[in-house]
């Protein structure tokens, strides 16, 4: 059958491109489907601020009149003009497994972006890095969290055969919960001595609130090295705070401050939530709702969100610090298990952190790829 390319233009069709996966992964034990609200929110310009310097557009591939893949094209200008490239992304790629309807969506980016005067593409990749990227390329046999892409293995043989090469890798470690290392726990107490660093407490996650755009100037200042990366916005900031600190435990979030009050360092988990999406199929109403909920006062399995360190504090041990602090929040709640997030395979600073326990393994990767228009 012909393979049909239809860009998204009406709300029925953004649903579609929304449902697809829902329909593709159906059954696979693995795959921890989206917040549906989360998604539209993303992928609508009325309601995602990083539209203020993004251009997108959505693509559904059709086998006769069947929807059998989905993807969308986004050019980041910001990300562009900090580093001197112009690279279209592609991000949201689902397809089944016919080589022919992943040709056509990729085709169907580069075209897009070509008009646009792009001279390359790379992906999966959101509109900023508080988005899921990075192609699964190792365990897809293993619980993915909420906060990172799920795929079949053949995605890689799809994208292999058109072309791209490896442009950054991802690795994510699961960490069986023992005590504290010795190690880790007296260097958090002599770099805290050292540096003159205190810790906020905090018995609400409001507490938190006051020192949330300090810390996002901090994430910002520690990311803006790594691959792609582009400053979250003070809208963008603002959306996220709103959006997710009335969720955090304060057991499992910890915030380093130095004299001037900054935040030098900080580190944030939440409870998985995979199996709550997997039982509410991403869907909050009527009864999603409950599933998150009861998932958020359970401490089986941890999963970490966001972490950073200041750059002219980084090397130093601030890492240990906030880890020392969020891991006696492990031991308090007889958590299992705790999974990193995504960390750039080359940012060794934040990979080594996890060589200090003799219970970890890298057990998730996965890549961005690149390709250069000819």
């Amino acid at each position: 059958m012909t393979i049909t390319i239809k860009p998204v233009t009406s709300r029925g069709d953004l649903s579609r491109f929304i449902k697809l996966p829902y329909k593709l992964y159906k059954g696979n034990k693995y795959w921890c489907p989206p917040m549906r609200m989360d998604e539209r929110n993303t992928l609508s310009p009325k309601k995602n601020p990083a539209f203020e310097f993004c251009e997108a557009q959505y693509f559904l591939a059709y086998k006769g009149k069947e929807l059998v893949g989905r993807v969308a094209a986004i050019i980041n200008n910001t990300s562009n003009t900090r580093w001197t490239e112009k690279l279209v992304r592609f991000g949201w790629i689902d397809f089944i497994d016919d080589q022919e309807v992943s040709k056509a969506l990729i085709d169907a980016v580069i075209e897009w972006g070509k008009a646009k005067g792009m001279n390359g593409i790379h992906g999966p990749l959101g509109f900023s890095d508080m988005d899921n990227e990075g192609m699964l390329i190792e365990g897809f046999e293993e619980l993915a969290t909420l906060a990172s892409i799920y795929n079949y293995p053949y995605y890689v043989d799809h994208v292999q055969k058109l072309g791209f090469e490896r442009a950054a890798d991802w690795v994510q470690v699961e960490i069986k919960v023992p005590p504290v290392p010795e190690k880790i726990r007296r260097a958090a107490e002599l770099v805290r001595k050292k540096y003159n660093l205190r810790i906020v407490k905090a018995e609400k996650a409001k507490d938190f609130l006051p020192y949330a755009e300090r810390m996002w100037n901090t994430l910002n200042e520690a990311f803006d090295n790594l691959y792609g990366y582009t400053k979250l916005t003070k809208k963008q900031t603002d959306l996220y705070t709103k959006q997710y600190f009335p969720f955090i435990n304060p057991d499992y979030v910890c915030m380093v401050l130095n004299d001037q009050d900054e935040v030098v360092g900080f580190g944030i988990c939440l409870p998985s939530l995979t199996r709550a999406m997997q039982k509410s199929n991403g869907k909050l109403f009527p009864f999603g709702w409950y599933y998150v909920l009861k998932a958020l006062k359970s401490h089986e399995i941890v999963d970490m969100y966001l972490n950073g360190v200041k750059p002219e504090y980084l090397n130093k041990g601030v890492v240990s610090v906030y880890y020392n602090e969020i891991h006696k929040g492990f031991i308090k709640n007889n958590v299992k298990f705790v999974v990193t997030n995504p960390q750039l395979e080359d940012n060794k600073s934040a990979v080594l952190m996890w060589k200090n326990f003799d219970t970890t393994r890298q057990h998730l990767k996965r890549r961005c790829w690149v390709k250069h228009f000819a």
